[in-house]
């Protein structure tokens, strides 16, 4: 890890603001909340990790709707939303991120071939702002499966960089 690896940007963008961070992590196993806390000094912002990899613990833990799951699978840009706003709410976190995929080498279709990715970004305003949101995107990586979990890992952070620049500076409650 360099001093100018993502994580470590991450978290200081984490830290000057004052935010947490939850994850939801399905394809990557844990592998972001394990980038994340490598970082000295990272129980400052990150608060907990979820690894939701079956539907029953997505929806237990998180919950994930029945109907997200049953109508578009776990590997969904609902379900992605639904994953990042669980984390965020159970934890009462700033910030929620998650990622749902087909890591491979098996499990893909043709609607979700091996390499699909979802990363969900959930955010939590100050109360009353009608600022808070959630987003997710579709990513499709090339590889074999610590490949594509890695592309998974690096794409996660360097969003939720980018959503992270792009908030009001001046926020830092998160509540």
């Amino acid at each position: 890890m360099t001093d100018d690896s993502i994580e470590r940007r991450v978290g200081a963008l984490l830290r000057e603001r004052g935010n947490t961070i939850a994850l939801a992590e399905s394809c990557t196993g844990g592998l972001i909340g394990a980038r994340l806390t490598a970082v000295s000094g990272a129980s400052e912002y990150v608060d907990r990790g979820f690894v939701t990899y079956s539907y029953d613990s997505k929806r237990e833990l998180l919950g994930v709707s029945r109907e997200a799951l049953d109508e578009r699978g776990a590997v969904s840009e609902p379900v992605a939303l639904e994953m990042a706003r669980g984390a965020r709410d159970v934890a009462d976190a700033t910030w929620g991120l998650s990622v749902t995929g087909v890591a491979g080498p098996s499990g893909g279709t043709e609607e979700t071939p091996v390499g699909t990715v979802f990363v969900g970004i959930a955010y939590a305003a100050p109360w009353g702002s009608g600022e808070s949101y959630a987003t997710a995107t579709r990513h499709e990586f090339d590889g074999d499966r610590t490949a594509i979990r890695e592309q998974t890992v690096t794409r996660a952070l360097s969003s939720l960089q980018s959503e992270l620049r792009s908030v009001g500076r001046d926020d830092t409650s998160g509540e």
